[in-house]
């Protein structure tokens, strides 16, 4: 399944040079599997207010599923990312538990997609400080590069003694947003680990850019 031909048009995806299947999708997914969940458990039925949901619904005709936004797109979502990317199905149980314990009503959800960016910014700026050379190993060496994304995140969520500072702060920032979503070093290694090997395969044109974010 080409998400991006099907949610931007074919032409855009080969003028910015973004490989289909790779992390511009990723992300894509990610955003509409957490909108599909919310409006599921919450009871949103005003796609407006869910727009990478709507844009999903509607250009890949996603039916709803028992009168109720959310049940079948978030269905649909999560098995294109487990094909596409090998997601773990522990990976969205904890995406679920994450916003069902933290989204009570619709006021909610705007404050924790704005904690979950801030969280995910953060992790990838440490992962990217800390890591350095290690995420440029050849994708061949997966298992070693996983490996190590797993006793990094171990090391930001546990170590005090950093001699940066501004890795120090950023570490206090970062289990401050763990704390309240509620994801494990699992999960996070799980995030950073699928973003990092989808990067590698970007054309090269897109590094300077990816390095940014």
């Amino acid at each position: 399944m080409n998400i991006l031909s099907f949610l931007f048009g074919k032409k855009k995806a080969e003028e910015t040079g973004v490989r289909v299947g790779g992390m511009e999708d990723f992300m894509t997914l990610i955003r509409v599997y957490y909108q599909a969940v919310m409006a599921m458990q919450l009871g949103i039925t005003n796609l407006a207010f869910l727009p990478d949901l709507r844009i999903f619904k509607q250009t890949l005709h996603v039916p709803t599923v028992n009168n109720k936004l959310g049940i079948g797109e978030k269905n649909r979502c999560k098995k294109m990312l487990t094909d596409m990317y090998g997601l773990s199905d522990s990976f969205f149980k904890e995406i679920d538990g994450s916003i069902k314990g933290r989204c009570k009503n619709v006021n909610d959800v705007k404050g924790y997609l704005l904690m979950f960016q801030g969280f995910s910014q953060d992790l990838m700026m440490l992962m990217g400080n800390l890591m350095q050379w290690k995420f440029r190993m050849p994708a061949l060496f997966h298992k070693a590069l996983r490996n190590m994304t797993a006793t990094t995140v171990h090391k930001i969520m546990t170590k005090n003694d950093w001699s940066d500072e501004g890795v120090r702060r950023t570490c206090v920032s970062l289990r401050k947003y763990q704390s309240f979503l509620g994801y494990s070093e699992s999960w996070m290694t799980e995030y950073v680990y699928n973003i990092v090997m989808l990067a590698k395969k970007e054309p090269k044109t897109s590094e300077p850019d990816l390095k940014k974010k």
